[in-house]
């Protein structure tokens, strides 16, 4: 099923209802997640450079067609593995990801990552390695920019293995503050132990 057919079969089963129950049903930790995306996450991305980044990758993929996007996420899966990486460190390395870096350390060890994914689930910018490049099969994607402007999504808490603390991830939907559409996504990890 391509990216098109899943948006409109979503949408079409009134999947934003079924999503604000599942949201509510998820436990005590998704208030406070709800309430820091309102505030500081919000705040986060409303930066214009955030916003033209993400139209700038909208604009340059618009054509990617579906066996591309997932050639791409190959690519990037076996960069992770591998000792020369230069897709990963050309987003790393970009403006937009040392600026996500920069909201992470801010909240003094709360905010363990943050990555901002395009209108197709593509990652535009991270504050750390992810493990892959599209996050258009998952859920931080499918049930926050497929929905619409202003949905948040707060998953499960697990076990964060490396650092054996806590963890859930807030995502919610990126907007054009011109035109009020969405445009992508971000999501955030967050240490729930620190809330």
């Amino acid at each position: 099923m391509n990216l098109k057919s899943l948006k409109s079969l979503m949408l079409g089963v009134g999947f934003a209802a079924m999503l604000s129950t599942q949201v509510m049903a998820a436990g005590p930790h998704v208030a406070p997640l709800e309430e820091f995306a309102k505030t500081t996450v919000a705040e986060w991305i409303a930066n214009p450079a955030i916003i033209a980044a993400i139209k700038a990758q909208n604009a340059q993929n618009a054509a990617l067609t579906e066996d591309q996007i997932i050639e791409l996420d190959k690519k990037w899966r076996a960069e992770t593995k591998a000792s020369s990486h230069p897709m990963i460190d050309g987003l790393l390395n970009s403006d937009i990801s040392k600026a996500l870096a920069d909201y992470r350390d801010s909240t003094t060890g709360m905010v363990t990552e943050i990555f901002i994914m395009d209108n197709k689930g593509l990652n535009v910018a991270q504050s750390d390695i992810t493990s892959d490049f599209w996050q258009g099969d998952e859920g931080k994607w499918q049930k926050t920019y497929l929905v619409g402007p202003d949905t948040i999504f707060v998953d499960e808490i697990e076990t964060d293995e490396s650092t054996q603390t806590l963890q859930s991830q807030m995502s919610m939907t990126i907007k054009d503050p011109a035109t009020g559409e969405a445009i992508g996504a971000i999501t955030v990890g967050v240490n729930v132990e620190a809330l």
